[in-house]
């Protein structure tokens, strides 16, 4: 197959990497975008995209359509499969959604078609896992009737400097025929330009590596970040010192959440025990980072208690949820665990974060995202996360929200360090 105007692609999975996705190739070629959640389609049909990732505009071009039922992608001859990849409450990859997302193209999937994978996963896993399912419904023939690629995604929720276009994609493909053809179709809308890989296997193993390497250079700041709390060092003042070399890296400590960076190493590191391999400093990277919203929590109380200020029963707020700043992702946000760690002191614990859905920490989160919050009320108050909002307030505008004797806790270092009782 080659780049044409018959080519007719389906979007599976309209979350923030498919939406995207679905709207440069529609640019394009014609295109449906497909999700099984009713509510997303039909917003989207209106014009609004919660992710914030994509303009009203964008969503109303010709060749763009929605549907939130399978069958409608029936005439497509490209499938790209963008469904999430997370992990377990034991933190084991759990491809089920992958698993469904392949079924379900299976079932219109036609001779000669090519189906694209973008979610990260293990080495292996699309063509182990994924492939047999494909062969199993559609009663079609792997590499013989239908062919399959792998090109990870890369998109950074919230930057709107680094977008889609602008990022290199790498490709593969199944056969070099089929390298070839998924290569120049995402040349058509990627600017940045495309690294073809060796192999299917290449690719995904070149995605779980990407996070899994900021992973463990976030842990090493943490674990720093520790260190120097100990010895009453402020950790940005160090990182300043020795930024002034030109090749230290500019990596900050703080909570690691996210669809990627607290996620994708689970992936490598379950494939490497299945090969007889049991991965020493990626998991001890992971143990340093999955701790820091309790140690934050603990540090919390401490100072409280220096103050003189009663721990329980005490009102608490937290200001931000999101993974990130600037974005609504509440993807695997760690800062549960910091609020978990606070109610476990029997502290009364607000939330508010002016970017987030209520009904989805609510779903998804089982919390309450408050409004916003009352003047003079907290005895503690945490920046958990640098949104614009909270930056226009600076500590001045923070501190109001405390009571007269109050703790302020800085995770992000945002704020200046003589305005703050304490920074990461």
């Amino acid at each position: 197959m080659g780049i044409n105007k018959k080519i007719k692609i389906g979007i599976v999975g309209l979350g923030y990497v498919g939406l995207p996705l679905a709207v440069e190739f529609g640019k394009k070629f014609k295109v449906i975008g497909f999700d099984i959640n009713t509510k997303r389609i039909r917003e989207l049909d209106n014009g609004i995209d919660f992710t914030r990732e994509v303009e009203p505009n964008e969503l109303k071009q010709s060749n763009l359509q929605y549907s939130d039922k399978i069958v409608a992608l029936s005439d497509c001859n490209v499938f790209i499969i963008t469904v999430p990849t997370p992990i377990d409450a034991y933190k084991r990859p759990d491809l089920m959604p992958l698993i469904s997302a392949s079924e379900m193209v299976a079932s219109v999937l036609k001779k000669e078609d090519v189906v694209i994978y973008e979610s990260t996963v293990y080495p292996g896993a699309t063509e182990d896992d994924c492939v047999p399912v494909l062969e199993k419904k559609s009663k079609l023939r792997f590499n013989q009737d239908f062919y399959v690629g792998y090109s990870p995604e890369r998109i950074n929720p919230g930057d709107k400097v680094h977008r889609l276009i602008d990022i290199k994609k790498v490709t593969s493909g199944s056969t070099p025929k089929t390298a070839t053809f998924v290569d120049e179709l995402y040349q058509t809308i990627i600017t940045a330009g495309t690294h073809k890989a060796s192999s299917i296997k290449v690719a995904e193993a070149s995605k779980v590596i990407e996070n899994t390497q900021r992973d463990l250079n976030i842990s090493l700041i943490n674990e720093l970040a520790l260190i120097f709390n100990r010895l009453e060092i402020d950790t940005k003042e160090v990182l300043a010192a020795a930024g002034t070399k030109w090749n230290f890296l500019p990596y900050t400590p703080g909570l690691v959440g996210g669809h990627c960076i607290g996620v994708d190493p689970y992936y490598l590191t379950h494939k490497a025990q299945q090969v007889g391999y049991h991965p020493e400093v990626i998991l001890a990277g992971r143990r340093v980072n999955d701790q820091m919203g309790r140690y934050i929590a603990d540090a919390v109380m401490r100072l409280m208690s220096q103050k003189r200020i009663h721990i329980v029963d005490s009102n608490i707020l937290v200001l931000g949820l999101a993974f990130k700043e600037n974005c609504p992702d509440l993807r695997n946000t760690r800062v549960v665990d910091l609020i978990k760690g606070l109610q476990n002191h029997n502290a009364t614990v607000d939330t508010y974060d002016p970017w987030v859905s209520k009904d989805e920490a609510h779903n998804e989160l089982h919390l309450k995202i408050n409004n916003e919050p009352e003047q003079g009320k907290y005895d503690a108050i945490v920046l958990a996360v640098a949104h614009d909002e909270f930056m226009q307030l600076g500590a001045e505008g923070i501190h109001e929200f405390g009571k007269e004797q109050h703790v302020l806790y800085d995770i992000k270092s945002v704020l200046p360090i003589d305005q703050v009782d304490a920074r990461l």
